[in-house]
């Protein structure tokens, strides 16, 4: 009886996973800040499900030893499209903790992440971040731009939150939740300051970053670039014939060497882009692939979030004829060339 009432529930769950929310910022996270409050009365480690990598990263960071996370999308996995299982929903019922980025990044679970607010601690992790940081793109009805990790500075907001929920929920080890934040904080700020002087250094005529979709706005926006993808914020959205040729004008015009590949985004746009401009006589490579919603496999340096931007970094510079490490700011990746190096 308690199996069937289980999977009953997860049924009922799942079956409004396909309606996003409608609030510019998940309509889950005034129920999460709610349930934050509740205390921890179980057995250690604390059960936390993330959704994204980027977030589950925060959660292991921040929780350490007293936190076992459980990461519902891998690496190359789109958050944009990703539909919650069954199986999503036994694991966020059996834990004691739910972490997702908000800004609508997850917005099929929304529905699902609402219900499970009423009785769970669900946290976004985006909530702390000051409106003033966030991007509200024109054609994003309303809504602010989800990426918010491209930028570090403003990413790093979401440790506090982190560490603010695991403090709520579990007390007796806020010293340690508050130790392990500042040490994962001043990562991010060596992050940050690579990506700076590296991004920094391209030529100021060749700082245009084109990619498959708009996930890169507040990467160009923290580090002086401008970025233009061929498919909107959602991977959902088509890209046109005449968007593919508008960029194709621009590459020749501008004498753009290099565009970019994602690992979570089909290669087909960007691919279309490099035949086009050879029509027209312009000679433009792919310059590597670079994480956007998704970061690297787990268990490498790329699957983690400092790993992640540090690819991300390092093979823009690189591509766009800036000066970076060809293994990255610590020596770690693994991936660092791009294609055509």
């Amino acid at each position: 009886m308690k199996q069937f009432l289980l999977v009953s529930f997860a049924l009922a769950l799942c079956a409004g996973c396909d309606t996003p929310g409608s609030a510019p910022r998940d309509s889950a996270a005034g129920a999460g800040s709610e349930a934050s409050a509740r205390t921890f009365r179980g057995e250690y480690p604390i059960k936390a499900t993330a959704t994204v990598g980027m977030v589950a990263d925060i959660v292991r960071n921040v929780g350490g030893e007293h936190v076992r996370v459980t990461q519902l999308m891998g690496s190359g996995v789109d958050p944009h499209l990703y539909r919650v299982t069954r199986d999503d929903v036994q694991t966020m019922l059996g834990g004691d903790m739910i972490f997702y980025s908000g800004l609508m990044l997850e917005g099929k679970m929304s529905d699902t992440l609402v219900k499970l607010a009423n009785n769970k601690c669900v946290v976004a992790v985006t909530e702390r971040i000051d409106e003033a940081q966030l991007l509200e793109p024109e054609d994003l009805a309303g809504h602010y731009d989800p990426h918010v990790w491209m930028d570090v500075s403003a990413w790093a907001n979401c440790v506090d939150a982190v560490a603010a929920a695991l403090t709520d929920f579990d007390p007796s080890h806020a010293d340690s939740y508050r130790t392990n934040a500042d040490v994962y904080r001043q990562r991010l700020m060596q992050l940050d300051e690579y990506g700076r002087r590296s991004l920094g250094s391209i030529p100021a005529q060749r700082r245009v970053l084109i990619t498959s979709h708009d996930a890169f706005n507040y990467f160009g926006r923290a580090y002086g670039l401008e970025v233009l993808g061929v498919q909107g914020l959602s991977t959902e959205s088509e890209a046109g014939l005449q968007r593919v040729n508008e960029l194709v004008a621009l590459i020749a015009a501008q004498g753009i060497r290099a565009v970019f590949v994602e690992s979570s985004v089909p290669r087909k746009n960007i691919e279309a882009l490099v035949e086009g401009a050879r029509a027209k006589g312009y000679d433009v490579r792919i310059g590597g692939e670079l994480f956007s919603d998704a970061m690297g496999e787990a268990g490498t340096y790329e699957g983690t979030y400092v790993g992640m931007l540090d690819h991300n970094i390092t093979v823009v510079t690189r591509a766009l004829g800036g000066d970076a490490p060809d293994r990255g700011m610590q020596g770690k990746l693994s991936h660092a060339r791009g294609a055509g190096e």
